[in-house]
């Protein structure tokens, strides 16, 4: 099988009151209930989206934006088909 990886611009938005995907024109933003403090945010953005897409969380990796409210994220390893359907949610 095919596999490949796909980077994904997004902004986090923590202390929320529930974990869910806001899409809106030009961005997609990704409320999370963690607080912003010893990377819970960032765990939680990661088990989020983990289960969401259901894909392994070893195969999510924020590669720029770990202390900032914008993020890149890197799905790695994954299938075609995969990065069709993360597209579809995610872009």
């Amino acid at each position: 099988m095919n596999t490949d990886s796909i980077t994904i611009k997004l902004k986090i938005s923590p202390n929320a009151s529930k974990n869910e995907i806001v899409k809106n024109d030009n961005e997609l933003k990704i409320k999370i209930t963690a607080q912003p403090i010893e990377n819970k945010a960032n765990k939680a953005l990661i088990e989020y989206l983990s289960k969401t897409l259901k894909i392994a969380k070893s195969k999510i990796e924020i590669v720029k934006g770990e202390t900032s409210k914008e993020k890149t994220l890197l799905f790695k390893n994954i299938s075609s088909e995969k990065i069709l359907e993360i597209k579809s949610i995610l872009t």
